[in-house]
């Protein structure tokens, strides 16, 4: 986004904490799209993801007077709150997912569009479950810095963090995931060797 989208969202967002429902309206529709497409590549799920769009939304202006923007956008804070509302989403999926299995029923297909976005973004489920199990604040840092390609200086801004902490953060994140996707993938071979 170059210095006069950056202006412009400022802007925006200026009316917007102001109650300016029209420029809140404006900033949805610059930005629903890439938080829609975050939370479906995290969640793998049309429903799930479009009731994570709505509760972002609501939160940033529910949050609007603590909002951080970064480089002039509020989209990293979008961002990290539908990280974090996803993942509080599968956690309370999975309180449910022993009753739900037993009620026979056809889940809905996905359109041809949805499964190829899947096909060639979905996070493996195990990496899901490791991302899970971080605190929010992890959770926030590895799906600017990783997921969504954000330099560490910006994530650490939205996350109200050092630098300095990030990069260690992100070092411990990741070393942390390594171990645990090494041991799963390690339960996942001696399970398939005691079936054969």
């Amino acid at each position: 986004m170059g210095n006069h989208g950056e202006s412009e969202e400022l802007a925006l967002w200026a009316s917007a904490r102001a109650g300016d429902e029209a420029a809140f309206g404006a900033l949805f529709d610059r930005h629903r799209d890439r938080v829609f497409r975050h939370a479906f590549r995290v969640l793998g799920d049309r429903t799930d993801a479009e009731d994570v769009l709505g509760t972002v939304f609501l939160e940033l202006w529910r949050k609007r007077d603590a909002v951080r923007e970064t480089d002039g956008s509020i989209l990293p804070w979008l961002l990290v709150t539908a990280t974090n509302t996803a993942m509080n989403l599968q956690r309370a999926a999975r309180r449910y997912r022993h009753l739900l299995g037993r009620v026979p029923h056809d889940p809905p297909g996905l359109s041809a569009e949805e499964e190829a976005f899947l096909a060639s973004n979905e996070l493996h489920p195990d990496l899901k479950d490791a991302i899970g199990s971080l605190k929010a604040v992890d959770r926030g840092l590895l799906a600017l810095v990783v997921i969504e390609d954000y330099a560490i200086a910006e994530a650490a801004d939205v996350l109200g963090i050092r630098v300095g902490t990030a990069r260690t953060r992100l070092s411990r994140i990741k070393a942390r995931l390594r171990t645990d996707l090494s041991g799963s993938a390690t339960h996942r071979l001696a399970a398939e060797g005691n079936r054969s």
